[in-house]
């Protein structure tokens, strides 16, 4: 792997002072990365808020996580489409580490970030681990992007992988930590996009992939595991759902009550939202555990469309009203944090 000196400036100068894989302009707080540099090792080269890492075209097989102290960090890809910048990787829950323990799920992410304020743009995240590739292994979560942290926006991003692709979780059960995904496309079969974070899903486009199994449900969307204290969790506006599954092969979601975490109240709202036939629009929603009935839960929709969106039980479809929506806007979710502009 190649390596370029890191420059860095003092009194004015620039002055080497290590080595980094990307060209960096410290005055302007720029690292480019390009194929066969490393994006980890721009990220440990970062020295304080403000930096910008620059993606290059190409694909980085490597696991990517950004600290805590990496605050105001943006990572943005260069090209025309998102595809044309991809890091991706292939762990599981259930993978064995060196030393013979297992990743966890959300150990097993290919992108991981505790850092307030991050900004992703314009790449590709995705773990490309198959179950059918390792049929030794029973926890096949496979994780593309665990996110924790306040200000957490994603935008223009593709984010891929099977089950828990999107781990959009908080950093302390008390945190509100707010994320807000625009733009962004997410597949995924089983509960692919889950966790505590306050997150806003807005113009995004979800894809439910087809799965070899003869059972139903092939998989959930949404897998909400809100804390009690938060009065929002996921909020899904203006987005669409699309399947390569069969008709009525998905639900919307269900809850997610962790063991270590058995306060929680899962909330989502899915609002505006064009579902396609592959959700199941008599029963949309499912229980992941008896003991915590999705029924229960703060799940509500509003104003959806398409044929995933037909009421014909309407106990199964719970509803806001017009008054109860307003409530449940991006700018009731973020709340001072406005990274959408405007109102």
């Amino acid at each position: 792997m190649r390596r370029r000196t890191l420059l860095t400036g003092i009194a004015g100068g620039l002055v080497a002072v290590g080595t980094t894989p990307a060209f960096a302009d410290a005055r302007r707080r720029v690292l480019r990365v390009r194929p066969g540099d490393s994006v980890q090792e721009a990220v440990d080269a970062v020295t304080g808020p403000g930096w910008t890492i620059v993606v290059h075209p190409g694909t980085y097989r490597e696991v990517v996580n950004i600290p805590a102290d990496k605050g105001d960090l943006t990572l943005r890809g260069v090209g025309r489409d998102p595809r044309d910048a991809v890091i991706v990787y292939d762990n599981a829950n259930g993978t064995k580490k060196p030393d013979g323990t297992t990743y966890g799920t959300a150990g097993s992410a290919t992108f991981t970030s505790a850092a307030p304020g991050l900004t992703v743009r314009g790449l590709t995240i995705a773990n490309d681990w198959l179950r059918a590739d390792h049929p030794e292994i029973t926890g096949t979560q496979a994780v593309a992007a665990y996110v924790t942290g306040d200000r957490s926006l994603f935008e223009c991003v593709r984010l891929l992988a099977h089950q828990d692709t999107l781990f959009a979780d908080t950093t302390a059960l008390a945190a509100f930590d707010r994320q807000y995904y625009r733009d962004c496309y997410i597949e995924g079969d089983v509960d692919f996009v889950f966790g505590r974070a306050r997150a806003v899903f807005e113009r995004c486009h979800f894809h439910t992939l087809d799965r070899e199994v003869s059972f139903k449900p092939e998989g959930m969307v949404f897998a909400p595991a809100t804390a009690r204290a938060n009065p929002y969790g996921f909020l899904a506006v203006r987005c669409r759902v699309t399947s390569g599954a069969e008709d009525g092969a998905y639900k919307i979601a269900r809850p997610w009550v962790p063991s270590y975490e058995t306060t929680a109240w899962p909330s989502l709202v899915v609002r505006d939202t064009w579902l396609g036939p592959g959700i199941d629009a008599q029963t949309p929603y499912i229980n992941m555990r008896e003991a915590y009935p999705w029924q229960t839960m703060r799940f509500r929709e509003y104003a959806n469309s398409g044929p995933g969106a037909v009421i014909s039980v309407p106990d199964n479809r719970p509803q806001l009203n017009e008054s109860e929506a307003t409530l449940h806007t991006r700018r009731t979710y973020l709340e001072d944090w406005r990274p959408y502009g405007g109102g």
